[in-house]
């Protein structure tokens, strides 16, 4: 199946299954393929409960119902996404940016796809990235022990961390407290990397969003950049 038709028929997918779930699908949604990564970018995603729970300043809350119902879907997704790619979705990140109302799904497969047309391994401002993430890293949490990055297309750089959690952190997720440290965890990176006026610098360009999500198990985080034009 040729990827344009992965990326509609997964997009089509995604945005009936919210709706179904949600009570109200997104406005758009834009699929990319490229090496072993498959991005879903959502836009305009917000139920009138969430509206209202937002209002009154009860993100946590709609963060937390989010996520017991993504847990829901995860096994349907994935199993759609490696029907459809036939490839096998080895890991799975999510996250939400509910001031822009949007969000960003994004899964790893175990095979890498033919079609890579404007994905790539080297792009302008990589090593000044990286020594900025690395620095980042050690003033707000760890350094991590691996840190790769790619570029999906012209306008999205992920980068992957091996290593990020700290031991009581990870005695936290031990303990059953795995969605509280994760969520602060998050909110903590965000922070400190909206605040980084370096990064848009060295990569010269504006960054729009930043989507941020962790995988205790294997102790693994992504940051993903949404950058604007040069």
């Amino acid at each position: 199946m040729e990827s344009v038709v992965q990326q509609t028929e997964i997009s089509s997918y995604i945005g009936k299954i919210l709706r179904d779930n949600f009570g109200k699908g997104p406005e758009s949604i834009f699929v990319s393929i490229g090496h072993t990564f498959i991005t879903v970018y959502i836009k305009n995603f917000l139920s009138p409960i969430e509206h209202v729970l937002l209002e009154q300043g009860r993100e946590t809350t709609v963060n937390s119902i989010r996520d017991s119902l993504m847990q829901k879907l995860l096994p349907e997704i994935k199993a759609y996404i490696n029907k459809i790619t036939e490839r096998e979705i080895t890991e799975f990140y999510y996250d939400w940016n509910f001031h822009r109302r949007s969000g960003l799904f994004l899964g790893i497969t175990s095979t890498p796809f033919s079609y890579n047309p404007a994905f790539s391994e080297h792009y302008d401002g990589k090593e000044a990235l990286h020594r900025e993430i690395f620095l980042h890293n050690e003033q707000v949490q760890r350094r991590p022990e691996s840190l790769v990055s790619y570029q999906l297309h012209s306008r999205l750089i992920l980068l992957i961390q091996q290593g990020v959690f700290v031991q009581i952190e990870k005695e936290l997720i031990r303990l059953g407290h795995e969605e509280i440290v994760l969520l602060a965890k998050k909110n903590v990176e965000k922070q400190f990397l909206n605040k980084n006026c370096h990064i848009e610098r060295v990569l010269n360009k504006k960054i729009i969003e930043l989507f941020v999500a962790s995988n205790a198990s294997e102790d693994k985080g992504i940051i993903v950049f949404s950058l604007g034009a040069s």
